[in-house]
């Protein structure tokens, strides 16, 4: 196992990132939510709304700092990256706001308000039909091949070291308010993980400033490839073959990256919730808290409102990633659901 120092971002590179992110990211809000306590059996709960960041996702912070890393000839080639659509719309923000040309590969099936937005940022998208494999791969090659011919810069979207140390800049902003308000630091922090740059900037973050606090990752039922990971170890791929309304947390396996800075974390807490879960936990969301959120951004709430018993009467931040979601789908995925 590769030692703390080795694997994740120093203390000033997670410094840095802040600093440059400082007046480009929204410093988003962190929210009390005593029903949420209620709820979960937990002492305190807070909710980091990053639902709220700028393009609607958390995916802003590592696209952001990864594009402040390119070299001057590496901007002027500009850049390529595939994704379902949040990391897309974090990264052509990023890329026009530094004034890099973005290319992004989608799935054909990523929604199509997603798509809309990543071009009205700048990017110029290209679609890839995945038939019955897995969209992630078929995207990732055409991204791949793309970047050979055409001379631009491939990123990835979860597995960079600059993408993790980005998002390492929410859990500073955490603590800080948190201390602010006079409070220690959370016990336990439920994200939502995808390829997991998410969780991996979280657990590099609290390991740097906070190392007593826990990471939970909650993935969507099918698509627990980090889980299923943490088992066993060592990075393992899923067939992901199940269907999910989490579209934006469909990766078959966990970054090397993200994976490393797992295992030098200690995580080992981990769950999978189900449709009908998320659908409550984004009910909850809209009700209690006044916050939209997409499927994906909500795995992390859901998974608080199955009541583990290590939460109870612990300390608990929430990760609300993301809130791209238009007007009727967001009806539709609610439907008729009733939450008591």
């Amino acid at each position: 196992m590769a030692s703390l120092g080795q694997t994740m971002p120093s203390e000033p590179e997670i410094g840095n990132a802040v600093e440059a992110l400082a007046g480009v990211a929204e410093r988003t809000p962190l929210m009390a939510a005593p029903h949420l306590a209620d709820l979960s059996g937990a002492d305190e709960v807070y909710v980091k709304a990053e639902s709220l960041q700028r393009t609607g996702s958390f995916k802003f912070r590592g696209a952001y700092w990864r594009c402040c890393n390119l070299s001057e000839a590496e901007k002027l080639a500009g850049v390529v990256a595939y994704s379902s659509g949040n990391f897309a719309q974090g990264l052509a923000a990023a890329a026009a706001t530094l004034g890099i040309p973005a290319t992004i590969v989608m799935p054909v099936d990523a929604p199509e308000a997603k798509r809309r937005k990543t071009e009205a940022y700048g990017a110029t998208v290209v679609l890839s039909e995945h038939g019955d494999r897995p969209r992630e791969e078929v995207a990732s090659a055409m991204a791949k091949d793309i970047s050979e011919r055409e001379g631009k810069v491939l990123l990835h979207p979860f597995d960079d070291p600059f993408v993790v140390t980005g998002h390492a800049s929410a859990a500073s902003e955490i603590i800080e308010e948190l201390r602010l308000g006079g409070r220690e630091a959370p016990d336990f922090v439920f994200s939502c993980v995808g390829g997991g740059g998410l969780i991996a900037g979280l657990a590099s973050g609290f390991s740097r400033y906070s190392p007593s606090t826990q990471l939970v990752a909650a993935e969507p039922e099918g698509f627990d490839s980090f889980g299923q990971s943490l088992k066993a170890d060592t990075v393992t791929r899923i067939s992901g073959g199940a269907v999910s309304i989490c579209d934006a947390l469909q990766a078959t396996a966990p970054g090397e990256v993200p994976f490393a800075c797992a295992r030098a974390a200690g995580m080992r807490h981990h769950m999978a919730v189900g449709d009908d879960t998320v659908r409550a936990a984004m009910r909850v969301a809209f009700e209690t808290l006044k916050l939209v959120l997409e499927p994906s951004g909500a795995v992390a709430l859901a998974a608080l409102l199955m009541r583990p018993d290590y939460i109870q009467g612990k300390r608990v931040v929430v990760m609300a990633t993301g809130g791209n979601i238009d007007f009727e789908r967001f009806c539709e995925t609610l439907g008729s659901l009733t939450v008591q």
